[in-house]
This record gives C-alpha cells, sequence and structure tokens, in this order.
C-alpha cells in the first residue's frame, strides 16, 4: 500500500498575474486536493518574492480551511525566527478553535540561521563533495553552498525588516519547548503561570521541518515529535537528515516510533514531453531565489524558451533540476517510490509549480490517480 500524499503550496505568483489570483488558485487547488484524496495541505512561508504569495501562513491556512472540509491544513514552516512562541501559539490555536482536529503546526528555523551560516563561512570546513552520488536508485547532488546569500547585503535588509530593532531569536529548541509548554498549559516564568487563550489545549499536531542533519532534525528526534525532511529544497543531505533525526529519535507522548515525511518537486502531465514543456521555467525561477534576488513570477514556457539560461546560472540550480520528478504519473509515481523507500518515508508531501493554474491542478490530480489508486 502506498504511503499517504500530501500537499505543499507556496501560492505561486505566475508573470502577468498578481497575489490576489495567486491566492485564490491556492484556495480552489485546496478543494480539489481534498477530493482528490491528499492527506494534508500545507502552505509555506516566504518574504519578499514577487513570485510568492504565501507571506503569512495563518491567515492563508485559516482562509483553505473555512473552504474545506476534511483534509488537514498547516505550515510548512512557520519561520520561529520572525514571531514570539506566544504569537505562534494563540495564531494556531484560533485556528484549532475554529478548525479542531484539522490543523498541523509546522515550525522551522528560517530566520534564525544568518548569524551561522556567516559564521560557518568563516570557518575552516572540509571541501564540500563535487559529484553525485545514486543511492539505491535515489540521485544525492553536490550541495548547494548558501553562505553567499546568507552574507548579501539584500538579505541583512530583509532580516531587519522581520524582527524589532535589537530582538534576538532563542535557541530554537528553548522555542520549541516554550510552544509545547504553552499549548499544554505548563507554561511558568519566575513563578508565574502563564496561560494563552486561544492556544492553551489546542488539538493541533507539532511538526518540525528541516533540510540537514543539524538542530531541527536534533530537536525533532529528541523531542519525539514528527519530521519534515526537504528533499526538494536540498537533496543533497535528505538522506542526513532522516538519518540524524531517527538516531536522535525518544518515544514521546506524541510518538513512540519516529515518523518522517518527505517532500519532492513534481509535474506530471498526460504526456512526458507535456510535463516537460511545464516544467521548463522551473531552473529561471529557482535561479531567481539562489542569486539572491527571490522568487520572481513563474515564467510561461515560451519566456523561459526564449531567454535560456546561461551555462554559469545553470550549474548554480542543477542539482534541483535534477531531483525534479518530471513525467507521467506512472512515471513520477516509480521516482516517488524509490525516495520513499530509500529514506523510510512514513509520508510524501508533494509540490508542483506551473505558470498556469489549470496545469498545475491537473498535475496534482493526474498524479493522486494513480499514487493514491
Amino acid at each position: 500500500m502506498s504511503v499517504p500524499l500530501s500537499i505543499l503550496d507556496l501560492a505561486p505568483v505566475p508573470s502577468g498575474s498578481d497575489a490576489g489570483a495567486a491566492l485564490r488558485n491556492s484556495v480552489d487547488l485546496a478543494r480539489r486536493a481534498e477530493s482528490y484524496g491528499y492527506h494534508r495541505y500545507w502552505v509555506a512561508e516566504h518574504h519578499f518574492a514577487d513570485g510568492v504569495a504565501s507571506a503569512a501562513p495563518a491567515v492563508l491556512i485559516g482562509l483553505i480551511a473555512a473552504a474545506t472540509d476534511r483534509i488537514r491544513v498547516g505550515s510548512g514552516a512557520v519561520q520561529v525566527g520572525h514571531q514570539t512562541p506566544l504569537s505562534i501559539v494563540e495564531s494556531f490555536g484560533l485556528l484549532d478553535a475554529v478548525f479542531p482536529g484539522r490543523i498541523d503546526l509546522g515550525l522551522g528555523r528560517s530566520g534564525q540561521r544568518r548569524a551561522e551560516a556567516l559564521a560557518a563561512a568563516a570557518a575552516p570546513r572540509p571541501a564540500p563533495r563535487t559529484s553525485s552520488a545514486v543511492v539505491d536508485g535515489l540521485l544525492i547532488p553536490p550541495p548547494f553552498d548558501f553562505t553567499a546569500i546568507a552574507a548579501s547585503p539584500r538579505w541583512a535588509v530583509h532580516a531587519g525588516l522581520q524582527q524589532q530593532p535589537g530582538a534576538e531569536s532563542p535557541d530554537f529548541a528553548e522555542v520549541v519547548d516554550d510552544i509545547q509548554a504553552l499549548i499544554g498549559g505548563t507554561y511558568a516564568r519566575d513563578g508565574v503561570d502563564v496561560h494563552a487563550t486561544p492556544g492553551e489545549g489546542a488539538k493541533t499536531e507539532l511538526w518540525i521541518l528541516g533540510s540537514s542533519a543539524g538542530r531541527s532534525a536534533q530537536v525533532a528526534g529528541e523531542r519525539g515529535l514528527p519530521f519534515a525532511a526537504n528533499y526538494h529544497v536540498s537533496p543533497a543531505t535528505v538522506l542526513e537528515a532522516v538519518e540524524h533525526y531517527r538516531s536522535a529519535f525518544r518515544p514521546s507522548a506524541v510518538l513512540d516510533r519516529p515518523y518522517v515525511l518527505v517532500s519532492a518537486d513534481v509535474v506530471v502531465a498526460e504526456t512526458a514531453e507535456e510535463a516537460r514543456r511545464l516544467a521548463s521555467p522551473y531552473g529561471h525561477w529557482v535561479y531567481s531565489i539562489r542569486s539572491g534576488r527571490g522568487a520572481i513570477p513563474f515564467p510561461t514556457p515560451a519566456e523561459a524558451s526564449a531567454s535560456p539560461l546561461p551555462p554559469e546560472r545553470l550549474a548554480l540550480v542543477q542539482d534541483r533540476l535534477d531531483t525534479q520528478f518530471v513525467g507521467t504519473a506512472a512515471e513520477v509515481s516509480r521516482q516517488l517510490a524509490v525516495l520513499q523507500r530509500v529514506t523510510g518515508a512514513d509520508e510524501l508531501l508533494v509540490t508542483t509549480i506551473t505558470h498556469d493554474h489549470g496545469d498545475r491542478a491537473r498535475s496534482f490530480e493526474l498524479l493522486a490517480s494513480h499514487w493514491l489508486a
């Protein structure tokens, strides 16, 4: 039996469109996803990107939950470096109060890691792996170095706009512990009990998202929480991430064994040729992110064809192109089955971006009809 299949949505803005249309498309896609049989519908958190409209996950989750009936809706992920534990718990507690038993709270460290990235860039380190590997049929490309982006003036300005002046983000483990304590009704400081309303007693599922064998995987494992690993963002480190999580895992009141969700970027169409055409702008879109500019509105295939990426730009995104699953439903399902087998994933999370909303919805429909049959 196939593992459950879920969706990650960035509310992509196609070229020639706007954020309002993108958000309406997300609500429409969530309705369709529920009818197709998907298990969860998660929305990402991204800022300062012309081509992505999912800047406020809790708000978008409320819109989607109100438009659907059964599918779980959640964040993939809330960037905890930009909010306090209390604000996160109250926002998601409010959602749980209105849509009980359907809300997932996924937490990510994005927004906390700029200082760490800069320190890593300055520290001596071994030469990175420069060649791809194939592990039991799964492509593991060389790692991408994010330190140049972290050191850019643009990132510094963006980071400053997302926090109050002089604010410092606490350790990720402390944030997770505070969130669990506020939800559980056990938070106290300096002899004062603190209770969050709404939030305390919420039945949200708490998740940790991570891209490497680092702090996120460690915290998720030690606290016995489910862990989501990003093959679609950082394919080079997905195996290290899930191995580290499982090694660190301790049974909890939430889980008695590790639970791993793994993401993948996919495009499905009636024919492989059509799927490749729909996916052809993907390299341009990823390059806009990795060059430090931020995601551009997703181009049309014709726009991408008219301005092909030169070799030096193509090299910057080759790992993401090589690990995007593109083809018919049967072809993509075979690739997803390999990803699931090699990572031991208990669930898969797929994300798809095409210029046309109808093509994106059809991609999810075709995949579900094959994978969930």
